[in-house]
């Protein structure tokens, strides 16, 4: 690496002093457990960002590699025992990093950013490929094709199939008496590819006696843009986001999409010019905390399943959500929860990750899989978007005989509330 004068201003040097390189991170850093190497672990990426900070380093093509390679999980904040913010360190690097990078591997990163977070564009790109979702003999093909193709033609696999689904309503008044107003996030990706989602997340919380409500003109929150180092797109998208969601008094946001969630909770260190955001992000959360903290009548329906649940890192780790998954669907009858070892370790898709680094990506699902197959469950529970569709081409690829669903969509059908008005 190439040694530069001068210093720069992209992150808070305070905020780089805060990890004292005790190591403690290093066995929760999925990158430092494949690799070994020092400088894909979170302490040596520290290093590398304070070198960049005070000059000592230049952004050269390796040292971006290594930074690149960090998925931005956060398990690392789990486990530091002096509470470093990484995610914030490395999401305040990437810009800086983007800005020295080829110009055409710059533009093409900025283009795929304001393409993912474009409601059109998902729907056109998305459209095709749901024709082939859940269709035996893609499943096949991507068995047989090589590893790298085979990849992404299970990805084709896993796309949810398309069925009429009705989006849910722009309000829902409760069932019984009111306990408050939530204002439902819809997402993009989770939007377009997952509105059974949406709306098993509208009724159950109706079934909580929660009064939800949908805005119109919802676009991405943000975090695609953030994930590929464009920090002004993701503000624009954030701003965006927070007036369609000032619909009126509320008591909850409500996401269905971890990373989405994550980063709302986060809008006021991504909007500091505004500090009505700091409320906004204060009474975010994600629906399946929510409805455990409230509570759902007892269930309806059994299901005979032995469910084992993924641990979304924007969830476990981005918004420490953990026991809700299991304890709602430990209240359905026929249900076995079976434990996933390393459950909160990353399957790569990390947002954007699985399109960008994906040779990682591969290698970090493989090991999901793996932990999967060993648990011998039916289900595969995983509450976000990327997660699903990451862990549903691995378990297709891999010929396992495992569905792959969001607990919203287990609990819609325990309770029965697919067709409820």
């Amino acid at each position: 690496m190439v040694e530069s004068e001068g210093s720069v201003r992209f992150v808070d040097h305070a905020a780089l002093g805060a990890c004292v390189h005790c190591g403690l991170c290093l066995a929760s850093c999925p990158t430092y457990v494949e690799l070994g190497e020092e400088a894909d672990s979170p302490r040596g990426r520290i290093h590398l960002m304070s070198a960049l900070e005070h000059g000592r380093l230049s952004p050269t093509s390796e040292l971006i590699r290594h930074l690149d390679l960090c998925l931005g999980c956060r398990a690392c904040e789990t486990a530091c025992p002096s509470g470093v913010r990484y995610g914030s360190l490395i999401e305040a690097a990437r810009p800086y990093v983007e800005a020295h990078r080829p110009r055409l591997a710059r533009w093409g990163r900025r283009a795929l950013a304001r393409l993912l977070a474009s409601p059109r564009f998902g729907t056109l790109v998305f459209a095709p490929l749901r024709l082939l979702g859940g269709r035996r003999w893609i499943g096949g093909l991507a068995r047989r094709s090589p590893p790298a193709l085979g990849a992404w033609v299970a990805i084709a696999a896993a796309m949810p199939p398309r069925r009429p689904t009705p989006r849910p309503p722009s309000e829902l008044v409760p069932t019984g008496k009111s306990r408050g107003t939530a204002v439902l996030l819809t997402g993009c990706p989770a939007a377009t590819l997952f509105p059974s989602t949406q709306l098993a997340a509208a009724r159950l919380l109706q079934r909580a006696g929660v009064r939800v409500v949908v805005p119109p003109g919802q676009r991405c929150c943000g975090a695609l843009a953030l994930h590929l180092g464009d920090a002004a797109g993701a503000r624009r998208l954030a701003r965006h986001t927070t007036a369609t969601l000032a619909v009126g008094p509320a008591d909850w946001v409500v996401t269905t999409a971890a990373g989405c969630g994550a980063l709302v909770r986060e809008y006021d260190h991504l909007l500091v010019d505004q500090p009505r955001v700091r409320e906004l992000a204060r009474r975010t959360h994600d629906a399946l905390e929510l409805l455990a903290d409230l509570g759902l009548p007892p269930p309806v329906h059994p299901l005979a399943r032995s469910v084992t649940v993924h641990d979304p890192c924007h969830l476990a780790h981005g918004q420490g959500v953990r026991v809700a998954v299991r304890s709602l669907l430990a209240t359905v009858p026929g249900v076995r929860l079976v434990e996933l070892e390393d459950a909160d370790v990353c399957c790569g898709s990390a947002g954007t990750y699985n399109l960008t680094q994906p040779r990682m990506a591969r290698r970090l699902l493989a090991r999901k899989v793996e932990r999967i197959a060993a648990t011998g469950a039916d289900v595969v529970a995983a509450a976000n978007p990327g997660c699903l569709l990451q862990i549903r081409a691995g378990v297709i690829a891999r010929g396992l005989p495992v569905t792959v669903e969001h607990p919203l969509d287990l609990l819609a059908t325990a309770h029965g509330v697919e067709g409820m008005r």
